[in-house]
């Protein structure tokens, strides 16, 4: 019952004020910041025939397909397959440096990634030392940049994730498949990857969930720009709250943003109860 009632107080509660707030025309300033009014389904309407909303809510979905589905996934467990063959000093030095990403503050880690992408910064030099003149990455494609960055910085996490679990892999039993010819692409397809399913669930709904509400990074490389190309959910909802100061608008982006992140933990719920009934 403690437990329960502390996370009623400190994660329920606040989502469920945020859920009222955004049928509120609340503000930053002014008289609707002393006595906001309840407007019903007014910010909801706006925010449907805002031409902003439905771009976000695309990039959003790119942003995070692309960077955590696909990218930090993928990466993720190929760098943990590579650290099985390689040797203890290999794999300690390429675990550090792919680790050293993520352990860093986000801030830190955000004017890195713009360090590295702006127009005069790293990437450019290091082309122009043959002869190649970059383009302003952030300015040109800012979400490549982004997506880029948020790889590099959350790949590790699948990395350790799958390194758990390719240790609970029975050597028995990938050892009888190479016995009986089976090649190593065959081993991944047909042992290593229904052995760890589970695995791969849970690992991909919380580096998805992590991914959507990712701002410091946006917001110190693009600020959601150029025009509203990298302005995710997360940017958004600051824009619309904080510097335009419609409190009640911002907070109907937020719960939009709720509503995405509960329909892929859904599916990947889903997907960890039917795994559960098979075995």
């Amino acid at each position: 019952m403690p437990s329960v009632l502390l996370l009623a107080t400190f994660l329920l509660g606040p989502v469920i004020w945020s859920f009222y707030g955004s049928f509120t025309n609340s503000a930053l300033s002014g008289p609707n910041a002393k006595n906001p009014q309840f407007i019903g389904l007014k910010n909801y309407v706006d925010l449907m025939n805002d031409p902003v909303f439905p771009l976000s809510l695309i990039v959003t979905l790119v942003f995070v397909i692309v960077s955590a589905i696909i990218g930090q996934n993928v990466l993720g467990m190929s760098i943990a397959l590579l650290m099985q063959r390689a040797n203890h000093v290999v794999g300690s030095i390429v675990g550090t440096l792919v680790v050293a990403a993520w352990v860093l503050p986000e801030i830190v880690a955000a004017f890195i990634a713009y360090a590295y992408f702006s127009n005069d910064g790293t990437l450019n030099q290091l082309l122009a030392l043959i002869g190649v003149t970059g383009p302003n990455w952030l300015f040109s494609f800012p979400m490549v940049a982004i997506i880029l960055a948020n790889v590099w910085r959350g790949t590790a996490f699948s990395m350790l994730v799958y390194q758990a679990a390719l240790q609970d892999v029975p050597t028995e039993i990938t050892e009888a498949a190479m016995v009986d010819g089976a090649g190593g692409v065959q081993r991944l397809i047909y042992i290593t990857l229904p052995m760890i399913k589970t695995s791969i669930s849970t690992n991909l709904m919380l580096i998805t969930l992590q991914t959507l509400s990712v701002f410091t990074l946006i917001w110190v490389m693009t600020k959601g720009g150029p025009a509203s190309a990298s302005s995710t959910l997360p940017v958004l909802a600051y824009h619309e709250a904080f510097q335009f100061g419609d409190i009640g608008y911002g907070t109907a982006i937020a719960t939009i943003m709720l509503v995405v992140g509960a329909i892929f933990a859904t599916i990947y719920v889903l997907l960890l109860r039917s795994e559960d009934q098979v075995k």
